[in-house]
């Protein structure tokens, strides 16, 4: 039997599907192949449970000769978009879709109407796959983080192995971040050495937030890819976070986490999902505001300009949970 997988983006889901990928390949002994965007390969590069890595960087014109050959036996569509179903018409083998909630999703941020079912993105990723007879193994979520990409987290400054935080400052969108005084205010609180993680989008932010503690913060906003990144994580004791990509690899790796949510909301389903009764998070949200969730995915700006559900989170809330935590 052979499965193709399809997730074209992003960190965190793709990440979120890998509970389908081991299970499937555990389960079933099918041939697995991956198919997703060229800028996400390193993600799933050191997978033990995917036989065949497929890659486009726009369209699906670029592997659709190829798909055909393979002769797959099914498809499991986790992206479920536009272009996933021109994939499935081309190929035109039997295919399973995840259910995205977009109709629920749409009601709770517009219309402050909750009909959400309690149940993790990761379980309806598994859904999918249910008529091959596949069962969740409760082993939570996979990341392998290739050996040449493992970093000396000594070379980065004043820090060793497990004794320093992560504080993945980063996130797509702008309402998903905590300001810069927010992120100082938590910092100048604690007592470890911190690594500042994001991308090259972040690197003068990490600056700023470093100005004030620099005797504490590393910087390594920009400096670092994905799976370097990973590994500064995987080497910490407790990871503070956004709701982002970040997050998930940092429960991929069992991390403590502390997760901070802004616009959006754990309901949507992607709260970091850990191997069964091994949970071992706390979730930091304003509950208190009318206006949230007002996306399920984020803004540049907060759209009412007061920014409150960031705003507002005070830094000892976030400190109490660390400690609780670690």
């Amino acid at each position: 039997m052979k499965i193709l997988i399809v997730r074209f983006s992003s960190i965190g889901d793709i990440v979120l599907t890998t509970p389908v990928v081991r299970c499937v390949k555990l389960q079933t002994g099918a041939e697995v192949h991956y198919l997703t965007k060229s800028a996400y390969k390193s993600l799933l590069s050191d997978s033990p449970y995917i036989d065949k890595h497929i890659f486009i960087d726009k369209e699906i014109t670029e592997v659709t000769a190829q798909l055909k050959t393979e002769r797959y036996d099914l498809i499991l569509d986790l992206h479920h978009n536009l272009r996933t179903w021109r994939l499935k018409q081309q190929i035109g083998v039997p295919s399973a879709s995840f259910h995205k909630l977009n109709k629920e999703k749409w009601l709770l941020t517009n219309l402050k109407i909750d009909r959400l079912p309690p149940i993790h993105i990761v379980d309806r990723y598994l859904a999918t796959a249910k008529q091959l007879g596949v069962e969740n193994d409760g082993n939570g979520l996979d990341y392998f983080i290739p050996k040449q990409e493992e970093i000396d987290v000594t070379s980065l400054g004043n820090i060793t192995p497990g004794n320093y935080l992560t504080f993945v400052i980063g996130a797509k969108h702008g309402t998903k971040r905590l300001p810069n005084d927010k992120i100082s205010a938590i910092i100048k609180k604690l007592d470890s050495p911190v690594v500042l993680i994001g991308g090259k989008e972040d690197l003068e932010r990490g600056k700023t937030i470093q100005f004030a503690e620099r005797h504490k913060i590393i910087n390594a906003c920009g400096s670092l890819n994905i799976n370097q990144s990973a590994s500064v994580i995987r080497q910490s004791k407790a990871v503070i976070t956004h709701d982002t990509g970040m997050m998930h690899i940092a429960a991929a790796l069992k991390k403590p986490i502390v997760s901070i949510w802004g616009n959006t909301v754990p309901k949507f389903g992607m709260t970091p999902y850990y191997p069964q009764g091994a949970e071992n998070f706390k979730i930091i949200e304003n509950n208190t505001l009318r206006c949230r969730p007002c996306s399920k995915i984020g803004y540049p700006t907060c759209p009412k300009k007061h920014f409150n559900c960031m705003n507002d989170i005070p830094s000892e809330e976030v400190i109490m949970a660390l400690q609780q935590l670690i």
